[in-house]
């Protein structure tokens, strides 16, 4: 048990100390923010407790200070009792007027530090009559009524945060108006569960210990709850600030791809149309890798096709697109399966028109049908690349336009 939480603890004091470094650049610019205040001493408590937790770390501390079981008192105060009020300090400012979010933080705070006292006092009374460091100071020692006292007192402070915490949670996430506070505030419950579930725990060893049982025989419990709360409380609580970073690189990396998946429909009306291209001498092989402001370049590259499309209708002809319905109802077809294809087969039909400067007779048939039930850019995107895909599954010699 000791190797186990010898890897964990120490990981997640360093989870703790990334998440207040990450935190603490917020500070200039949000100097009178008190929940981001409440944030980096949660983190910052949590991380002291974490390191506590680590079995060598604990023995070093005690030894150095000559104090037994000091250890233990420094991880409930900070990782029970401190950073659970600042944890739940911070979400109170999130979700509460401020001036009510300031009652509310104060009274919690207020009952964080009355519980201190008492647990301090308790654990200055469980010294008495004891000369030897107990590894695990609650399991231990529970079967004394002091220590059980405290025990008690710090599982009920840790875990009316924890629920607390989980009911703000619950009863805000889904009305949080920003996506990522909505996400950050679900993720933060899951946490808070996590930590539940150790002081749950921790307060039936009272009882286990009553009935014979050894609490020690399933606390392994204690660093797995412990280490998926934290990791959950970490990536929630920070989830509004690199979230939205999140969306932007996900929008980047989207509109990449469909940048590159539209290149085919592009290159054949380019070359066929090469004034729809805005600037074709910039539209080498490196450009098309390397498209640098992609948002401006996808949506150029939108309109250019948008334009190529209306500048071949002269050359669309309705027999075409009359044989390629005909075509995708044959072969089981329908929806925008069967428009794309259509689109597809006409373009190509088009742009060799267009090559040997034969116009068909009738009257020209529009290239884009109104498939995009009339809605705005992304509904047109997703159109075109419907059209890029089956313009691109045509046999190469039908797409031949030069």
């Amino acid at each position: 048990m000791h190797d186990v939480k010898a890897v964990v603890f120490p990981a997640c004091a360093a989870l703790c100390a990334l998440a207040f470094l990450y935190k603490l650049r917020d500070v200039r610019h949000q100097r009178d923010d008190p929940a981001l205040r409440a944030l980096l001493v949660a983190f910052s408590c949590k991380g002291v407790s974490f390191t506590l937790s680590t079995p060598l770390v604990a023995r070093k501390v005690d030894d150095a200070l000559g104090v037994r079981d000091l250890g233990a008192l420094g991880i409930h105060l900070f990782g029970g009792v401190a950073s659970s009020a600042a944890f739940l300090t911070a979400i109170v400012y999130w979700v509460y007027p401020r001036e009510e979010a300031r009652r509310r933080a104060l009274a919690r705070l207020g009952a964080a530090a009355v519980v201190a006292v008492v647990m301090f006092s308790l654990w200055i009374a469980a010294k008495s009559g004891v000369q030897q460091r107990s590894a695990h100071y609650l399991l231990q020692n529970a079967h004394r009524p002091v220590v059980a006292a405290y025990l008690l007192l710090y599982v009920s402070a840790f875990g009316s945060g924890m629920i607390e915490i989980i009911r703000l949670c619950g009863r805000y996430g889904r009305v949080a108006g920003r996506q990522w506070l909505r996400r950050g505030l679900h993720t933060t419950a899951i946490g808070a569960s996590a930590c539940l579930v150790y002081c749950l725990n921790r307060a039936l060893s009272v009882v286990t210990v009553q009935l014979g049982l050894d609490p020690l025989e399933w606390e392994l419990l204690t660093p797995v709850a412990n280490g998926t709360g934290i990791f959950f409380l970490v990536a929630g609580l920070t989830m509004p600030s690199w979230g939205p970073r999140v969306s932007d690189a996900r929008r980047l990396a989207r509109n990449f791809v469909t940048y590159q998946r539209l290149h085919p429909l592009w290159h054949a009306l380019s070359t066929a149309i090469p004034d729809i291209a805005l600037n074709p001498q910039s539209d080498n092989r490196l450009t098309h890798l390397l498209p640098g402001d992609i948002n401006y370049r996808l949506y150029r590259r939108v309109i250019e096709i948008q334009d190529g499309l209306l500048a071949l209708r002269p050359y669309t002809d309705p027999d075409v697109v009359a044989a390629a319905e005909r075509s995708g109802h044959e072969a089981g077809l329908s929806g925008d399966r069967l428009h794309a294809r259509v689109q597809a087969t006409s373009l190509a039909a088009a742009l060799r028109a267009k090559r040997d400067r034969q116009q068909p007779g009738g009257e020209p048939v529009p290239l884009r049908p109104d498939a995009t039930g009339g809605g705005g850019y992304a509904d047109e995107v997703a159109w075109l690349l419907k059209v890029a895909r089956a313009y691109t599954a045509l046999p190469s010699a039908e797409r031949t336009t030069q």
